[in-house]
Parts: structure tokens; C-alpha cells; sequence
């Protein structure tokens, strides 16, 4: 089996590649190829498997070299962060939209209806939501990276019901505990104010200690990608869109899951500093959805928060 992981280079890409040379297969297939396609040069694991490609995904001619026929699988990581994408319009609609219309487009041009997951955002959602958003909760999405996310699930599922690939979308929680240095994510400090303290240094929180926000550990998240990808599309039926488990905790209980496992002397590296732009943005996202549909297709989460920043500090150690 020949796969495709566009965003390879990134903090997902790569440790979804190195899951599924782990793997050593897909959906009881052999892995033959495993192409990573991104801005910059992604890791090659020193594995004969790997194929690294380097382009622009809005440019057609890049996509058309990464996929051809033989390509039976794809994970369209690759996109422009929420923050990045509200500060640059432009960049947010090249990468988030227009590219993911071109990899439809390529993959419609080839004729073989390769699985293509496409991995969407809780940021699809705003407004006035219930307490508990369900999957076919109405999309309002509050930021221009939400709306791209939107509008880019909507066409792959119409490629999807068209025959041209089969399509599905996983709406991902906000990840935590990523590790290096904040991003333009306007989610970045959910790894922050847990990353820096446990590193010694001091971190920002820019919103109210109530704000509730849907996490998933990375641990989790590359084995729902897969599990995602494995699904059988029947059991999809004509909703290709899961909302992934994942926990629902305030920012208050995630320091409190911080002091349970590395003490108030971490906890106390935590500066207070509102932010309106990063809370308007975060304030719009869900802070629950409903997993039973997910469950049922065999998804899964994480047990607690104070498990994800035990799983983040043996991670790093090791």
C-alpha cells in the first residue's frame, strides 16, 4: 500500500509516519510507500519506505508528483494554524481551502477513489451551541480557520458521494500536551501552561481559569487517525463527519491536573494574562461533544487529563 501524509514534516505528520512504519500496515495491507509532502524536508526515519517531497500543496504540480494511482491513502494534515489563519487571510485560504480543493481535485483527475481523511477542527463550531455539541450539531464556526475547515469538509464529502475518493473527515480536539515551543494556534497555550512549567520556565495563560476547551493527548490522536482511516465506509453511512472522543476540562482543572502531578511549585509558573483576541477565538469552540457515534466506530480517548500530562513527561524522557 502506497500512503500519502500531507503536513509530514509537521508535529503530527511525523509521528503518524512513525506510527504506521510501526504498523508496518494500514487497514491489514502491507505499507509498500509512505510519501511525506510538506513546505520543508520532513524526516525519513532512515526507512527505505519513506519518500520525502518538498512543495507548495496549493501548487498543482506538487500534488500531482505526490499522488498518482497507486496511491490508496491519504492524511490531509497539512494546514495553516487558527491564529495564523485569522492574522493572514490570504495564507489561511491558499493552504486551508484552495489546496484541499486542488488534492480533491488531483485525486478526482486520477480515477482510482483513493481514502482520503481529512482532519477538521472543533473551530467549525460557534456561536450559541448546547451544552453538548453532537456530530450533526449546525456548523458556525467564529474564525476564518474555522470557516475554511467547513467549507473543506463540505467538499470532501460531496467528492465522497460523487464516487471520487472515499472521504472521511475526524473533527480533532485541541491537542495537548504538544511539546517544542508555541505555535500561532490560538490553542497554543493549552500546551503552554503545562509544557513550560514542567520545563522549568514560565508560561501565559490568556484566558479565564472557566474556559472549557475538548483535549485529546498526541498519543491518542495519531491512533484515532488511523482508526479513522480503517473505518469501514459503510458503517459511515452518508455522514463521513466524527467528532473524536477527547476530554472536556476547564483550564482550572487542567492546572489542578498539573499540581496533582508535579506540585504547586510548577502550578506557580503560570502568569495570568488575558488575552480578548485568543479568548474571542477559544471562547467560540465547544467545550463538550457528544461520543457515542465515535465509540461506536471503535474511536477512543483519553482516561484523564493527569494521564495526557503523564504520558507527555514519559514521552519526553524517553
Amino acid at each position: 500500500m502506497k500512503i500519502l501524509i500531507t503536513g509530514g514534516a509537521g508535529f503530527l505528520g511525523q509521528r503518524l509516519a512513525r506510527r504506521l512504519l510501526e504498523r508496518g500496515e494500514l487497514d491489514g495491507k502491507p505499507i509498500s510507500e509512505l510519501v511525506l509532502l510538506d513546505v520543508v524536508r520532513a524526516a525519513d526515519f532512515g526507512d527505505k519506505r519513506v519518500r520525502a517531497e518538498t512543495g507548495d500543496i496549493a501548487d498543482r504540480s506538487v500534488l500531482e508528483r505526490a499522488i498518482d494511482t497507486d496511491t490508496q491513502a491519504i492524511f490531509h494534515l497539512a494546514a495553516i494554524v487558527s491564529g495564523q489563519a485569522e492574522a493572514d487571510f490570504e495564507l489561511g485560504m491558499r493552504i486551508n481551502l484552495d489546496a484541499s480543493r486542488l488534492l480533491l481535485e488531483v485525486c478526482r483527475a486520477r480515477g482510482h477513489a483513493p481514502r482520503v481523511l481529512f482532519t477538521s477542527s472543533v473551530a467549525v463550531y460557534g456561536g450559541t451551541l448546547p451544552d453538548v455539541v453532537q456530530d450533526d450539531t449546525a456548523l458556525n464556526p467564529q474564525s476564518s480557520y474555522g470557516t475554511q475547515k467547513a467549507i473543506a469538509e463540505l467538499l470532501l464529502s460531496d467528492y465522497a458521494r460523487r464516487g471520487f475518493v472515499d472521504g472521511r473527515v475526524v473533527r480533532l480536539p485541541t491537542i495537548s500536551v504538544r511539546p517544542g515551543k508555541p505555535n500561532a494556534a490560538a490553542s497554543s497555550f493549552a500546551s503552554g501552561i503545562i509544557r513550560e512549567p514542567l520545563n522549568g520556565e514560565r508560561a501565559v495563560c490568556p484566558v479565564d481559569g472557566e474556559t472549557r476547551l475538548w483535549l485529546l493527548s498526541p498519543k491518542s490522536a495519531i491512533e484515532a487517525l488511523i482508526a479513522g482511516c480503517e473505518i469501514d465506509r459503510a458503517a459511515l453511512g452518508n455522514r463521513p463527519v466524527v467528532n473524536l472522543p477527547g476530554l472536556s476540562v476547564s483550564v482550572n482543572e487542567m492546572v489542578a491536573a498539573l499540581r496533582e502531578v508535579a506540585g504547586e511549585e510548577a502550578v506557580a509558573r503560570i502568569d495570568w494574562q488575558r488575552d480578548e483576541r485568543v479568548e474571542k477565538i477559544v471562547g467560540s469552540w465547544p467545550g463538550a461533544w457528544d461520543t457515542k457515534r465515535a465509540e461506536q466506530l471503535g474511536l477512543k480517548g483519553d482516561k484523564t487529563f493527569a494521564d495526557v500530562i503523564r504520558a507527555y513527561i514519559a514521552d519526553e524522557r524517553a
